[in-house]
């Protein structure tokens, strides 16, 4: 068994794992052995949305898991079709029901809605509710730029805790992690690994794996580590909280938290951090709107 994963303190002083499992399509007869192996093996933070269709499964899989609630980080999601001040309420109580918790520790924003952001500040107005009666310990975003975070702060009470974004290697958004630094929020990164670049977007070269850079593969010979536990140790070495999704047991039980037993020089740190291009693998926060997702 690996040890827990170092923690982060957010803005109101709260606690969380800087690592943790992602379930994004994890199909439902999947994730339930996945989080169940994934506490096993001393993960203690498991983030989950709406629109995965597999709450159900992840609250299954805690509950199964036999550690104390205490002990368990949840992270869920408001998806697009439920933004509004009203709407989100009801939406986090059927989140809540299909987990099986009586209070979540991280609640998100999915994305932000630009064209109608009027709801995303509405949703998230429902969100400081639900954290000043209780019912989630923390609140957040996702998929933020610093217009959307600047725009929201400034007709909003409570400073995001989290800002969940594309963050991996080739996409690692050193301006908006500087942005969030300054305002004390905790940047979490979705597809730390990279995985995003291997299904979708466009690089400017052939390489579209961060896995089979030369700057990755050759630490990785140097450390008696794979190329993900590289990339995943470069995410710790910039304090952020990465959240790789997998199925597979010997992914998430021997290699995803097989990180913390080693450290990175910030020449090498540095080394990974010139493989940015700039060039998004996901959608695009400015341009996301109630259609672009099927």
């Amino acid at each position: 068994m690996n040890g827990p994963a170092p923690l982060l303190t957010l803005n109101n002083g709260v606690r969380m794992p800087a690592l943790g499992l992602g379930v994004y399509q994890s199909p439902r007869d999947e994730t339930v052995p996945a989080v169940t192996t994934a506490i096993e093996n001393g993960y203690r933070l498991i983030d989950t949305a709406a629109a995965y269709g597999n709450e159900k499964e992840v609250g299954e899989g805690i509950a199964r898991s036999g550690i104390g609630r205490e002990d368990i980080f949840v992270i869920t999601k408001l998806w697009l079709t439920d933004y509004g001040y009203d709407s989100a309420l009801r939406a986090f109580d059927t989140s809540l029901t299909k987990l099986g918790l009586d209070h979540l520790d991280l609640y998100l924003l999915h994305w932000p809605l630009p064209s109608a952001y009027d709801t995303t500040v509405a949703s998230y107005k429902a969100a400081e509710k639900l954290l000043a009666d209780g019912r989630v310990r923390a609140i957040g975003v996702c998929n933020h730029t610093p217009e959307h975070l600047t725009d929201l702060m400034a007709r909003t009470d409570v400073v995001p805790a989290v800002n969940q974004v594309e963050l991996h290697p080739y996409f690692s958004q050193p301006e908006l992690r500087a942005f969030d630094v300054r305002h004390g929020i905790v940047t979490q990164s979705w597809s730390p690994i990279g995985g995003v670049t291997r299904y979708g977007g466009e690089r400017p070269d052939k390489v579209k794996d961060p896995l089979q850079e030369p700057a990755i593969t050759g630490l990785a010979e140097r450390y008696g580590k794979t190329p993900a536990q590289i990339i995943l140790r470069w995410q710790i070495e910039h304090d952020l909280c990465a959240i790789p999704k997998s199925v597979k047991p010997h992914r998430i039980a021997a290699e995803n938290i097989g990180v913390f037993d080693f450290s990175l020089t910030p020449h090498e740190v540095a080394a990974i951090d010139a493989l940015d291009t700039g060039a998004r693998g996901g959608p695009d926060p400015d341009r996301v709107g109630p259609d672009t997702f099927s």
